[in-house]
């Protein structure tokens, strides 16, 4: 003898049972205003989560964005005063980088990728001048290298390449905002000649950094010289400001950087435990305290987003309560007439389900909506092609799941609340 197979709660059959719908439907329309108080509160939760995460990958995006065109593997070192006496130099000495560290880096130090020295000079009122037009700019000069450290967005012409610095040869690279104050809109700057700070340069190419971080100024108010040009027009010698440096692929530049500061106080006679010589950057930790920042942004997203859903979801299961207690009689007359325990339980976990569904992707279609708008908004007032503020097809997904579930959850009390009706109990009742 065959076994009877057991009924499901759900199947195929009663997706599709249109009957089963339209008295869902009437059910929910019947207790319109509660229903529609329980599925704002739905619709607020849902609204409210998609919006955050959306927000937070915004603000996530433009902040990696501003930092993009920085090497995520590099080092910056300057000098500073000593504050530790030491074989017989005074506290507070003086001292410089010079041109001869860059090499001794190199040579001494494995897993230096690209290297450069950088001196900075200008900002004085005007020091750049075309015709009768003029401007005041930074002025910095780096070896060709230093296009690995901050990568070079060049509009027009060419960066500084290797036999600029070898002939030492008078030639510039400026910033947009530099041009577009010396030279006519679409003027073709490349050939011309600039006076700055009293010399002539011819300019190679216009441009400017691919970050708001940027070395020394705002590149796009700067002029970049090869290294050994400024050296001759500043008279600097030897003298460095700044070494900027990063790791071979593989290599952490924090694993090396204490090496690098240690052989460097070998050099110029400071003590070991001197901790104040030294000015550095390092991104690489600097990217990593950024992910630590949204890694805890993201987090308090979801804990606010879905505390904010779940008050919605409880609102669903009260207002499924107080259902199954006003249709105490209808369903111990279904029970009389033989309905199953699993008929009534499917029944009230369909709608409660309808109704969380139905709220949570109205409330998703809107957070999405509005992402949208402030997306565009955002991205044209700032000349970008995306901001970032919207959520991934997976976020969406996952939402729905989230909302299918805690749907099914809230029905669940209301549902095994139904099932314990006893049909005499009910009908006396009633």
């Amino acid at each position: 003898m065959n076994k009877k197979k057991p009924n499901k709660i759900f199947s195929l059959h009663s997706l599709f049972d249109y009957d089963r719908w339209e008295e869902i439907l009437m059910t929910i329309t019947h207790n319109k205003p509660r229903s529609l108080l329980t599925a704002f509160g739905v619709f607020w939760g849902i609204f409210m989560l998609v919006v955050l995460i959306g927000g937070g990958n915004g603000m996530q995006k433009m902040m990696m964005d501003s930092f993009s065109g920085i090497a995520q593997n590099a080092c910056f070192v300057m000098s500073k005063q000593t504050s530790e006496p030491y074989k017989g130099f005074r506290k507070g000495r003086r001292w410089d980088l010079t041109i001869n560290d860059v090499a001794i880096i190199r040579s001494n130090i494995k897993g230096i990728g690209h290297i450069t020295p950088i001196l900075f000079g200008g900002w004085t009122d005007k020091n750049v001048v075309y015709g009768d037009k003029s401007y005041t700019a930074g002025i910095k000069g780096v070896l060709p290298e230093y296009a690995y450290l901050e990568t070079q967005q060049v509009k027009s012409g060419r960066f500084i390449n290797d036999m600029d610095v070898k002939e030492q040869r008078k030639v510039c690279f400026i910033g947009t905002r530099i041009y577009e104050a010396l030279f006519k809109k679409d003027e073709d700057p490349t050939g011309k000649y600039i006076r700055v700070g009293g010399i002539y340069y011819q300019v190679i190419g216009t441009g400017k950094g691919a970050t708001n971080m940027s070395i020394g100024g705002n590149a796009e108010e700067t002029i970049v010289l090869p290294f050994t040009t400024m050296q001759n027009a500043t008279h600097s010698g030897n003298i460095v400001h700044l070494i900027g440096m990063t790791g071979k692929p593989g290599t952490s530049i924090t694993s090396i950087q204490e090496k690098i500061e240690k052989l460097l106080k070998e050099v110029h006679t400071i003590a070991p435990t001197d901790a104040q010589a030294f000015f550095s950057l390092n991104t690489e930790k600097l990217f990593k305290q950024f992910d630590n920042l949204f890694l805890g942004i993201h987090l308090l997203i979801w804990i606010v987003g879905l505390g904010t859903l779940f008050a919605g979801i409880i609102g669903v299961s009260n207002i499924m309560m107080v259902t199954v207690k006003e249709r105490t009689g209808e369903i111990g007359i279904r029970r009389a007439i033989g309905a199953r325990p699993v008929d009534i339980m499917r029944q009230i976990l369909s709608e409660s389900m309808v109704l969380t569904l139905v709220a949570g992707m109205a409330g998703i279609c809107f957070a999405v909506l509005v992402l949208q708008v402030a997306n565009v908004g955002i991205s044209a007032s700032k000349d970008e092609i995306d901001a970032g503020f919207q959520i991934s097809f997976g976020v969406a997904i996952g939402t729905g799941l989230i909302l299918l579930t805690l749907g099914t959850l809230s029905g669940l009390a209301p549902a095994y609340r139904a099932m314990s009706i006893k049909p005499i109990e009910a009908i006396r009742e009633e």
